[in-house]
């Protein structure tokens, strides 16, 4: 028989993996239609007449806000509760979808999108906050994998409902649905959510120095490292995101179809990834920046044997899909947790904010770029070359400073 006193300190240990799981469903709902909009870029091609850099702008617009929206995050995470901002931010993404499915112009999308972006930016470091918050440094990075496996989790089952939708009633129908499933995941996050009783009570600051110390983890050489490695990951995972369906299509003449599995597959392996890299950050000797540099090396690999598929057999490319997936969206999940345990305590919510919001720059940018290439040069070829050169690039700046237990491990 338990005594209340160890049915209590169960209760409390079991509670931080019900948070975990409602911060995951969270994250997939979030995520549901801005991860899966590759499968929907056929529909929105044809529907709206758009071009390959068009393409590119309607996922960069949902992604925009962010780079400021995330550190405002960021900072009333470190003031309110995570359960006010993120219940908050999946709302209104919810009606921002609803209102986009009713557009019917590029600019109207376009404008719906944008304020899309307002409540995403709530999602990314409020989950990720209230799971760090929960669970020691020694299962933090397991945890963390398990929820940011969210993000790809939600773009796989996109990919295999999405395209179905959209083909049976259009794409405004598949918006309706990723709306419906945001307030759903929403929702569930709040009804569970309690913040840990162990809160660590906030220094009193000036407004000057809170800012001056803000600023000074961008100082910190494994923060650079981080900003660095995520600014080229990032860039290469929505390539693949935005354009692998349509490269599928025009360079491998594979039906949208089959495209959309080969995606889905490569989504189901990133979230194999982001926990099973994760759980190895958690670890590894040699900090949680290593993993992070062999998702690299490994990505580098992928999209070299990407530029030769053509003409594959089928359980190859099926094969090169889970690796593109298993590394290009796998990564995340030490990532976050080298990213949280980074910065002090009070600074969490900031330091969070601080590199999702640097990443949207990668993730705003590259989408377009690589579009205007596909329709200057005719093939998403050239495209994948470019992102293997950044990768190379950034593996060679870090390369500088090898990777120590200091860097979270």
């Amino acid at each position: 028989m338990f005594t209340p006193a160890e049915f209590a300190a169960a209760w409390a240990r079991s509670y931080r993996w019900r948070v975990l799981a409602a911060a995951t469903v969270a994250q997939a709902a979030a995520s549901f239609l801005v991860q899966g909009f590759g499968p929907l870029a056929p529909f929105l091609q044809d529907a709206l007449r758009l071009n390959a850099f068009q393409i590119g702008l309607v996922i960069s617009a949902a992604l925009v806000v962010p780079v400021i929206g995330l550190l405002v995050a960021g900072e009333l995470l470190d003031r309110f509760s995570e359960r006010l901002i993120v219940g908050v931010g999946a709302l209104l993404v919810g009606l921002a979808l609803v209102g986009a499915s009713l557009a019917s112009t590029f600019q109207g999308l376009l404008a719906w999108l944008l304020v899309v972006g307002v409540g995403y930016s709530a999602a990314q470091p409020g989950g990720s906050k209230a799971v760090s918050g929960w669970f020691p440094a020694a299962r933090r990075g397991f945890a963390m994998g398990i929820r940011q496996a969210g993000l790809p989790l939600g773009g796989a089952l996109a990919a295999v409902t999405l395209p179905a939708i959209a083909a049976d009633h259009g794409w405004p129908a598949a918006f309706q649905v990723g709306a419906a499933v945001t307030a759903v995941g929403g929702a569930l996050f709040v009804v569970v959510y309690r913040p840990p009783a162990e809160i660590a009570p906030r220094r009193a600051t000036t407004a000057a120095s809170a800012f001056a110390a803000r600023l000074s983890l961008l100082g910190e050489r494994s923060m650079r490292d981080i900003i660095l490695s995520g600014l080229a990951l990032i860039a290469a995972q929505y390539g693949i995101l935005v354009f692998f369906v349509l490269d599928a299509r025009d360079r491998f003449d594979l039906p949208v179809a089959t495209g959309a599995r080969l995606l889905f597959l490569a989504q189901v392996a990133g979230v194999v990834g982001r926990i099973g890299l994760a759980a190895w950050s958690d670890r590894c000797k040699r900090g949680r920046s290593f993993p992070i540099a062999v998702s690299m090396w490994a990505l580098v690999g992928g999209l070299l044997a990407f530029l030769m598929a053509p003409g594959a057999a089928p359980w190859a490319f099926a094969v090169l899909a889970a690796w593109l997936g298993l590394f290009g969206f796998g990564w995340y999940g030490p990532w976050v947790a080298w990213v949280s345990e980074s910065a002090p305590p009070e600074r969490v919510g900031f330091a969070l904010g601080l590199a999702m919001a640097i990443n949207q720059v990668a993730i705003i940018a590259s989408p377009p770029l690589l579009g205007f290439l596909r329709d200057r040069t005719g093939s998403y070829a050239v495209d994948w070359i470019v992102l293997v050169g950044l990768l190379l690039a950034c593996l060679a700046v870090m390369r500088r400073r090898a990777p120590t237990v200091a860097d979270g491990g």
